[in-house]
């Protein structure tokens, strides 16, 4: 899942690309982060006029770029600048300039350690993000979050696949679940995840891995995935294993266009649509085990 916001790795060298997009909209530069993050793009800032996103530059391949840019998929004219930018301490331009608290629902606050200056709600999550992804501000993450709060979660077992900073499942730890595992293919994040899970002094354990972690796993109540398409159609089956019959499958990380392609896999594995979200052309939904 594309990372959204500044948030890059203490005093590495990055190069910064800004594309401008004309026509431009939010669906336009949501899947240039994704598209972005598949070459190894870490961060992006999104606006009115394109986007600027962030890749270290060891691991800056132009060439890559290049063709991303030649066979954008949405008709519009794209053009391309990048800079160098010498190492600093991005964590604390991250907190000054970009994470602010976010409220859902009136429910759910989502802050950082740093602010002093933020809303009340019943639910209250710390999030310290190394990495962007994961602090409620995308689509994706806010309706997961809803999705999670509309449901009762006592005592309920809980794998969040692809936690990032682990903030679902510390929010579901929140609401009352009861066993609560996070796992991440990025080592990078499941430290971070675990600082988080510290910091909001929760019972969660963050495991550093891909599908093949869920081995060691029994199945869960609650089954989390809030990753890509491609990730999810592909790996489905494999999340039904870990998800006991009458068990609840969110899943989110996809556009609405995408909707009848999750469908089709979900009902394949004998799953059920059970309800929906959609924001900003980003779709959550929820399924149950038959």
């Amino acid at each position: 899942m594309a990372k959204f916001a500044i948030n890059l790795y203490y005093m590495y060298d990055y190069m910064e690309v800004r594309i401008n997009a004309n026509p431009c909209d939010e669906t336009i530069t949501d899947l240039l982060a994704a598209f972005l993050a598949d070459i190894d793009f870490e961060s992006f800032l999104p606006d009115e006029k394109g986007l600027t996103a962030y890749v270290r530059n060891d691991k800056f391949r132009f060439k890559e770029l290049e063709n991303l840019i030649e066979n954008f998929p949405i008709s519009c004219n794209l053009s391309l600048e990048s800079k160098l930018i010498q190492g600093q301490d991005w964590n604390k331009e991250w907190e000054q300039n970009y994470f602010k608290p976010i409220l859902i629902d009136d429910k759910l606050v989502v802050r950082s350690s740093f602010h002093t200056d933020y809303p009340s709600a019943p639910i209250e999550i710390i999030i310290d993000p190394k990495m962007a992804f994961g602090t409620g501000h995308h689509a994706t993450t806010s309706g997961m979050a809803r999705m999670l709060m509309e449901e009762d979660l006592s005592r309920k077992t809980v794998i969040d696949m692809g936690t990032g900073t682990g903030i679902l499942a510390i929010i579901a730890k929140k609401l009352g679940a009861g066993e609560t595992i996070g796992i991440d293919i990025d080592e990078f994040a499941i430290e971070n995840a675990r600082e988080n899970v510290r910091l909001n002094n929760v019972d969660c354990k963050m495991i550093v891995g891909d599908d093949h972690a869920l081995e060691n796993l029994l199945p869960s109540d609650i089954f989390l995935a809030n990753i890509n398409l491609n990730v999810i159609t592909s790996f489905i089956s494999v999340y039904k294993k870990y998800l006991k019959s009458g068990g609840i499958l969110l899943l989110s990380g996809f556009l609405t266009e995408d909707r009848e392609t999750i469908l089709d896999g979900a009902l394949k594995n004998g799953f059920s649509l059970v309800a929906e979200k959609e924001e900003n052309n980003w779709l959550t939904l929820k399924f149950t085990k038959n």
